[in-house]
């Protein structure tokens, strides 16, 4: 049975602040984990390919980091994940590969973390961007010149959340937050890259562009099948001097090639645009540590998202409507990419709008007219989450 317990939260760092404007704070439980025992069976890994049959009872949240979980399906039957996805729509990748039981491949940088203790000091972007030579510092700490970029040094949730730039130094003590740290702004190309390695040495690439809107937002994503000779040439070098004995994905964020950012996992979002046999191949990579893709016939793909305002309580369309769309010879895949039965504002979401659905297509147009179709369907079924009728007070 679950005890319930206090726990005290503060920043990892806050570099002077005061605990007041630290934030700190005595927390309850959240919500739905006073009652969410779930049973885990667990590795503790140097590296991949290291294996144990550990079991142990956990009392924690569905949300709390997991390496293996005994999860119960839709018709009540026990089931192994050894590709450790959260995001249902995102199982369509991986449901239908043969992975060994005993072998876990994490889609979450939480799951990462946990799994690779030696390696997981690349989630701190201060030691990151330290690696790299960059002046840098904490909040607290005022920076050199302006302008610089600001976020915190360690955020799981992705999105860039509380992510700024920093343009004077009014604006830095406005904008300072504990735990969160500031660096050059870097200029130039922003890429997403994947990169197979073995103990340290890269055997494969795939190099992602993706068209900013602003506020986060992403119009769509670029995958492509061109080099990137500058980001293979920095960041092969970073990963040969740092992760020498690291065998896995590793996800690389570059600007103007060099590194901002570093998962130990891969991009979940468009692994069917990799090509035919690259799931199994990742397979291969963390059960036998080796790296056998035959990439001769990749081509470009995209990967193009449809956002929504926030504040609003969508629904998923219908399951005909997305059948459809599949059907078209240049759509790969569709993933909607929120929970109906989840309060909008628990979804882990850029500033600028509710991420409702991607669509991963061979041809942009053809993706681009299956968002428009999404949209209409999105549109004529949303409700507004707390809309007062008019002219009702406000109580406050």
């Amino acid at each position: 049975p679950h005890k319930r317990k206090l726990y005290w939260s503060q920043p990892v760092w806050s570099a002077g602040l005061s605990d007041q404007r630290a934030g700190n704070k005595t927390c309850q439980p959240g919500p739905g984990v006073a009652n969410s025992g779930v049973r885990v069976a667990f590795v503790c890994l140097g590296g991949p390919g290291q294996r144990s049959s550990r079991q142990t009872e956990l009392s924690s949240s569905p949300l709390s980091i997991r390496i293996r979980a005994r999860i119960r399906d839709y018709r009540k039957a026990e089931i192994i994940m050894p590709i450790v996805e959260r995001d249902p729509w995102r199982m369509q990748y991986f449901e239908h590969v043969a992975c060994p039981p005993d072998v876990f491949i994490p889609t979450e940088d939480g799951d990462a973390y946990s799994l690779y203790r030696q390696h997981r000091w690349v989630y701190n972007k201060l030691t990151l961007a330290e690696s790299q030579g960059f002046t840098c510092g904490l909040h607290g700490m005022p920076p050199p010149t302006y302008p610089v970029f600001s976020k915190p040094v360690y955020n799981m949730r992705g999105m860039g959340t509380g992510s700024r730039v920093l343009r004077t130094q009014k604006e830095y003590e406005r904008y300072q937050r504990p735990g969160h740290y500031w660096m050059p702004l870097l200029e130039g190309e922003h890429v997403s890259t994947d990169v197979a390695v073995v103990n340290g040495q890269p055997q494969w690439w795939r190099h992602v562009l993706g068209k900013a809107i602003g506020d986060g937002k992403f119009d769509y994503w670029t995958v492509l099948a061109a080099s990137r000779p500058n980001v293979e040439s920095y960041c092969g070098d970073w990963l040969r001097a740092h992760l020498s004995d690291y065998t896995g994905i590793v996800n690389l964020e570059t600007i103007g090639g060099q590194i901002i950012e570093v998962h130990l996992r891969f991009a979940d979002q468009w692994p069917d645009l990799y090509g035919a046999g690259w799931v199994d191949a990742l397979v291969r990579l963390y059960v036998d540590r080796v790296w056998e893709f035959d990439d001769s016939e990749r081509r470009e793909g995209y990967s193009v998202v449809l956002f929504g305002a926030h504040g609003v309580q969508y629904r998923h369309p219908d399951a005909d409507l997305v059948q459809g769309l599949l059907s078209q010879p240049d759509i790969s895949s569709v993933q909607i990419t929120f929970y109906q039965d989840k309060p909008p504002a628990l979804h882990a979401m850029p500033p600028g709008g509710f991420r409702l659905a991607i669509i991963n297509c061979w041809d942009l147009s053809a993706g681009l007219a299956a968002r428009e179709k999404l949209a209409l369907s999105f549109w004529t079924a949303q409700s507004l989450i707390g809309r007062r009728r008019r002219g009702e007070a406000s109580k406050q």
